[in-house]
């Protein structure tokens, strides 16, 4: 279906300026109001840079049309702007543009076998035309799966209106939605349903520090993990930067908000996690049980280490936690800050020894604890777990 739009007040005034030659001689030039858009389409895959390409039916005349484009209090790149003849291009051909000076505005000279209507497509990148993303997610009552729609929010501080025009983000189905001036508005691009979720607790003092300082007790954040792949529910394209904010199902046919994340870019086949808070009724003691120096040769040490966590879960159901520990972190601890790389190696004490090499880096080890649930007189039962490890060649 074709759509017609009205010509904009504000951008691409401009006229059609027909110069008649032939053998006789020149014939009066003749002004004629450029018509009416007959498609829009806006290019939103580029971070930085919007294209619009329109496109309109243009009478020209046998023999060469001075074709004046003008645009007014509209932040256009004009040397980004062009110029094709889609009726036929073969032989309806630009000759030459310029530019008036101290103007928005440019001509062509366009050549022409014979008179008649052609079909033109002019575009250009335009600035104050952008858009920014976000998201909703529903959380199921147990938290297992989400629904997810993501929203492509366009604003519209070009000044210029552009009527019924199509939008293609670089992904997903292409968009259709009038944009009027100086506009705001929201469009859905995607949704996805019984997208697999797993919520996540997580134990890290280097990267989350204490809830509770003088008890030792470790700040715990709560997050959202999903993958963006077909196996869980997305992998359709790159999930864009955006703000996410996040509900949950009460079971009572109501949602209740959890809490708002920037999600950040996300590829196909990769994870994103947003932040739901912090968890009160999981209580992480995290303690140096044992701090031993021992010489190795002049003035290099080795410091024999034992990190404690005393663990208790409140919650109703059993969860699983990710410990973690900074091995710069401990040693700064313990040592203060050296500046220098830390060597270290695992002892042979501690319970803690099977860790998830997909999340650990050389210098970040990660655990996994299960925890049960609370008793039926409401008590967690408490665990100990002890992390051995031994700093290398410090002096």
């Amino acid at each position: 279906m074709i759509h017609r739009n009205p010509v904009s007040k504000a951008l691409l005034f401009a006229t059609v300026v027909i110069a008649l030659q032939g053998s006789h001689a020149q014939a009066d030039v003749k002004l004629i109001t450029l018509p009416a858009r007959e498609r829009v389409e806006i290019q939103l895959d580029n971070l930085n840079t919007t294209l619009v390409e329109e496109e309109r039916i243009v009478p020209l005349a046998e023999g060469v049309n001075d074709v004046v484009f003008a645009w007014a209090n509209t932040n256009i790149d004009k040397d980004s702007i062009q110029f094709r003849c889609l009726t036929d291009p073969e032989n309806i051909r630009v000759l030459s543009v310029s530019y008036p000076p101290g103007e928005n505005a440019l001509t062509w000279q366009v050549s022409s076998p014979r008179a008649g209507s052609a079909r033109v497509r002019i575009s250009y990148i335009i600035g104050g035309l952008d858009k920014t993303f976000m998201y909703r997610a529903i959380a199921s009552n147990d938290e297992k799966t989400l629904t997810l729609w993501q929203y492509i929010q366009l604003h519209n501080n070009s000044n210029e209106a552009f009527g019924f025009a199509g939008m293609w983000a670089g992904f997903g189905d292409r968009l259709e939605r009038p944009i009027g001036i100086n506009e705001t508005k929201r469009l859905l691009s995607a949704k996805f349903t019984d997208v697999l979720v797993k919520k996540t607790y997580t134990a890290d003092l280097a990267s989350h520090g204490y809830l509770d300082a003088a008890k030792k007790q470790l700040r715990i954040p709560m997050h959202y993990v999903l993958i963006n792949d077909e196996e869980h529910g997305l992998g359709k394209f790159p999930l864009m930067p955006g703000k996410a904010r996040i509900f949950q199902d009460d079971g009572h046919g109501t949602v209740a908000f959890l809490g708002e994340d920037w999600a950040s870019f996300t590829p196909r086949d990769d994870e994103v996690s947003l932040y739901l808070g912090v968890a009160k009724d999981i209580v992480v003691k995290r303690t140096i049980d044992r701090r031993t120096k021992k010489r190795v040769l002049g003035q290099l040490y080795d410091y024999d280490i034992i990190v404690k966590y005393e663990i208790e879960n409140f919650k109703d159901q059993s969860v699983v936690l990710d410990l973690a520990e900074s091995m710069p972190a401990l040693r700064a601890e313990i040592l203060g800050n050296t500046g220098r790389h830390v060597e270290w190696t695992f002892g042979t004490q501690g319970t803690l020894k099977q860790i998830d090499r997909d999340k650990s880096t050389a210098d970040r080890p990660v655990f996994h604890v299960t925890l049960p649930p609370r008793g039926d007189d409401q008590k967690a039962v408490k665990q100990v777990h002890t992390l051995h490890v031994i700093i290398k060649n410090e002096w």
